[in-house]
């Protein structure tokens, strides 16, 4: 393939995978719900390369993360709902729509502003059943879908009234953890640990933190220096499976330590 190549290409890539008979017996057997794992995997993908700044690998996920949605339109189209052109469409429309300040008569001077456009826009495209928690998408991971469950309902006035409160019902709700590990009640204890999460993440949302991201990160930080000390227990001649929990703390104190250094 050269870089001549358009998203016409693509879909026509799309479409001889799906034709039955000559196509590819694998793609052939796929269905929504089967690639949308897939289609997951590959928008974490994308975040991660974005992470570690490789820009040959963010081009080569993008284009992934592109296919996806040139599959699940290529289904689509097969039945009959709607193919990649539709999509392409609606979004072009929508994206119009939501930016008067840049396509129409409006204006806007700061990102609050457009954030307020935006959500007056989205508000007038509603159907069906109104409510403050609607556009929340339900497949979300957990800490991400928490925070923006609790934007929309703090813009209707569901809200704190500072930090300190988050503060106190986050002791409340330690207490409540000890009484419920007390009880040796394990139903109560998957409850509570959800309410200190979901508790957590609204008090990053007030402080302007991604509670998602910022577990990412952790996690990232937590795999990095569990690696080094892996790394270094083995030049020491020991492994993870041999050292003690001393020499596993001393060897991830030296990592934190490594880390400061740099």
């Amino acid at each position: 393939m050269t870089a001549s190549c358009n998203i016409n290409d693509l879909i026509k890539v799309m479409a001889a995978l799906r034709t039955p008979n000559t196509g590819c017996p694998w793609d052939l057997e796929q269905s929504y719900k089967t690639i949308a794992p897939h289609t997951l995997e590959e928008a974490y993908e994308v975040v991660d390369a974005i992470d570690r700044e490789n820009m040959d690998d963010l081009r080569e996920e993008l284009g992934d993360l592109l296919f996806q949605s040139i599959y699940h339109a290529q289904i689509a189209s097969e039945e009959g709902h709607f193919d990649i052109h539709d999509v392409i469409n609606d979004v072009t429309e929508k994206m119009i729509s939501r930016h008067p300040h840049v396509f129409g008569d409006e204006s806007a001077s700061s990102a609050a502003d457009v954030d307020k456009i935006w959500e007056r826009r989205k508000a007038k495209e509603k159907k069906g059943d109104i409510s403050a928690l609607n556009g929340v998408t339900s497949a979300l991971p957990a800490l991400l879908k928490a925070q923006k469950l609790q934007k929309k309902a703090a813009k209707v006035g569901f809200e704190w009234p500072n930090l300190a409160h988050v503060l106190d019902k986050l002791e409340e709700e330690i207490a409540e953890m000890r009484a419920a590990i007390a009880n040796n009640d394990k139903e109560n204890q998957a409850e509570e640990l959800g309410d200190m999460l979901f508790l957590l993440a609204n008090y990053g949302r007030m402080l302007g933190i991604n509670s998602e991201e910022a577990l990412r990160q952790c996690n990232n930080k937590f795999e990095r220096r569990f690696r080094g000390l892996e790394t270094d227990l083995k030049k020491q001649g020991s492994s993870v499976i041999d050292a003690s929990l001393e020499q596993m703390e001393a060897a991830w104190d030296e990592q934190k330590s490594k880390e400061k250094l740099k």
